[in-house]
């Protein structure tokens, strides 16, 4: 797989029984949640360097200490600034308070560029996951990605995780000019890990049309509402990307849907003169939007703009009469 090396092998689809065995220190799947990395990407770590757990409690499997957590850390940071795995591991393994204590002239010696996407403030599921993206690691974050779904939810997934990421490398390729291959990716992974989800069936026909303004390719959001809506069972339509305004008039004919959702995240794109090509139906269409493009300021008034995920899914239950 592309960008995953020798050192860092795919993810096991779940931890093995011992990780959730209670003890002190850490288990390999709690490690590997704050590191954003697989697993076995760990145990090869402590085949190959040395860098393993040196916790030890009678009939239980070793677990890793806040140095062992350290040692990682630095390990990882050097990894993603271009030092080479053999060399990173010989500096962390000697250093019992992580990359503080290594001398950056060390580091720059060994470094071939940063890349590290800084998310100050952030939790460590979210470090984690800007981690295994930035090593383009897609096992990584797409197992992440899958975990948080199960643990809470498609909008606590979106907004809580997903999205800040997103969001930091927007700002580092806005910055730097470099680094869309790492947000393309994230968005792959995502959208593959909402497809793997297994959402409560909906009830009945769909109601909802989604669909991306014209010239607006940005359809990952999308895919979240409609995995959103499903989790409440409420099925829809996603017509995906850049939908024209006479194909998105069409659609609507032939659907008659009760609620029609377009998004628009670029201002190019959020002209909302395209709403008066929606047909008049009957029973009316309900019309929401979304995303930072639209002219809020001039939307009519049989329009409604949603400001998040949640509230795209409240407007949608109230125009359902749920």
């Amino acid at each position: 797989m592309a960008g995953v090396s020798p050192d860092e092998p795919p993810p096991t689809p779940e931890p093995s029984p011992e990780d959730d065995q209670p003890g002190p220190g850490y288990t390999v799947a709690a490690i590997a949640r704050r590191l954003g990395m697989a697993p076995a990407t760990l145990r090869t770590w402590d085949r190959r360097y040395g860098l393993g757990p040196s916790g030890h409690a009678f009939g239980r499997h070793r677990r890793y200490t806040d140095e062992d957590l350290e040692r990682l850390q630095a390990m990882r940071r050097l990894t993603h600034e271009g030092v080479s795995y053999a060399e990173a591991a010989r500096l962390a393994a000697g250093s019992a308070q992580g990359l503080g204590s290594i001398a950056p002239e060390q580091v720059q010696a060994q470094a071939g560029g940063g890349r590290i996407l800084a998310m100050p403030g952030s939790s460590p599921d979210v470090r984690g996951l800007a981690r295994a993206a930035m090593s383009l690691d897609a096992a990584a974050v797409t197992t992440t990605i899958r975990r948080s779904l199960r643990e809470v939810g498609v909008c606590g997934t979106w907004h809580g995780l997903v999205g800040p990421v997103l969001h930091g490398a927007g700002e580092r390729w806005e910055a730097t000019g470099r680094g869309v291959e790492v947000e393309h990716l994230l968005a792959e992974c995502a959208l593959a890990a909402l497809r793997s989800n297994s959402p409560p069936e909906p009830q009945g026909p769909p109601r909802v049309l989604l669909a991306c303004a014209p010239d607006d390719y940005h359809s990952l959001p999308l895919h979240v509402l409609a995995a959103a809506l499903a989790e409440q069972r409420i099925a829809s339509r996603n017509l995906g990307g850049s939908v024209p305004r006479d194909a998105l008039a069409d659609a609507v004919r032939r659907t008659g849907p009760s609620v029609l959702f377009l998004w628009s995240s670029l201002r190019t794109t959020g002209d909302p003169a395209q709403l008066a090509d929606v047909p008049v139906t009957a029973p009316a269409v309900s019309i929401l939007v979304g995303g930072a493009g639209w002219w809020l300021e001039d939307l009519p008034p049989r329009a409604a703009y949603s400001t998040d995920v949640p509230h795209a899914v409240e407007l949608v239950e109230q125009r359902l009469g749920r």
